[in-house]
């Protein structure tokens, strides 16, 4: 899980880095199919089967409405906004997932855990500061791009078991560059021919990006959720490094703040989860 945040981070920063001489539409385009021909040869490889009746089911078009909303709103704003910033909303999201969990599936959920909840969107709010004479609208895009993850996770629960890691993550690149091709032609911005250097800072984007899913699938996978959950927060430490030493981002007051409350959520409706 560590190791699955690590790679995120990094990858976070690749596309920041080529979002300066790139449109957005081509990114996610690029970025898409780069995924999805990794893991349509991996799961080639493993001979597993890759048209799946279950991936045609009502779940998996869900699945894949939110991966495009969340990736779409989430590459939007860490090209527009601090890298740290969006770091942090995006953490609100198994707080959110908690709360979606509880309210689609049925799951119980106590008082204390509806207050952790509402303290760690409190730690959002904080963050944003809506009604700051510095609030950013643009910091919406990363709230959006947060709320598409926890669809695309609460989607995930009900796909079917037998869709092995690899045919999820060819699933969702899929759908990453069909959100490419939606934003493209919503913008309609022209491709643009890329040199040497942006190449290899999208090859290299692809490449962690592949390998921080399938770490994270083989941690909630393998491990007990409850065990590895907690360590998602260690990308909190990557994207804030690497936004402050890399693209000379500063915390605020309320940036930490924001942070601290979402943390202590989060750990707390952990630890009730396990109690549970």
């Amino acid at each position: 899980m560590i190791t699955s945040m690590a790679f995120f981070a990094v990858e976070d920063s690749l596309i920041k880095f080529v979002t300066s001489t790139i449109p957005i539409g081509q990114i996610l385009i690029m970025f898409g199919l780069g995924g999805a021909l990794i893991f349509l040869l991996v799961a080639h490889f493993k001979n597993e089967k890759i048209m799946l009746r279950d991936m045609l089911l009502l779940p998996m078009y869900v699945r894949a409405l939110f991966e495009i909303i969340g990736r779409l709103f989430y590459v939007l704003a860490i090209s527009l906004i601090p890298l740290s910033t969006a770091t942090v909303i995006i953490q609100a999201t198994p707080i959110v997932v908690v709360a979606g969990a509880a309210i689609i599936f049925g799951e119980k959920v106590g008082w204390r855990r509806w207050t952790a909840i509402l303290l760690g969107l409190f730690g959002v709010i904080v963050i944003i500061q809506p009604t700051a004479e510095s609030f950013s609208f643009l910091s919406i895009l990363a709230l959006i791009g947060m709320i598409g993850f926890a669809g695309r996770d609460l989607a995930s629960r009900a796909a079917p078991e037998n869709l092995s890691v690899f045919i999820l993550g060819l699933h969702g690149f899929i759908a990453l560059a069909f959100s490419g091709l939606i934003y493209t032609i919503w913008d309609d911005a022209n491709f643009v021919m890329i040199d040497i250097d942006t190449i290899g800072f999208m090859v290299g984007a692809v490449v962690f990006g592949v390998a921080a899913y399938s770490c994270l699938m083989k941690a909630m996978r393998t491990g007990e959720v409850s065990a590895v959950t907690p360590f998602r927060y260690t990308r909190l430490i990557f994207g804030v490094s690497l936004g402050v030493f890399f693209f000379n981002e500063s915390l605020n007051y309320s940036t930490v703040l924001g942070t601290i409350l979402i943390v202590i959520s989060g750990l707390f409706i952990l630890s009730r989860n396990k109690r549970e």
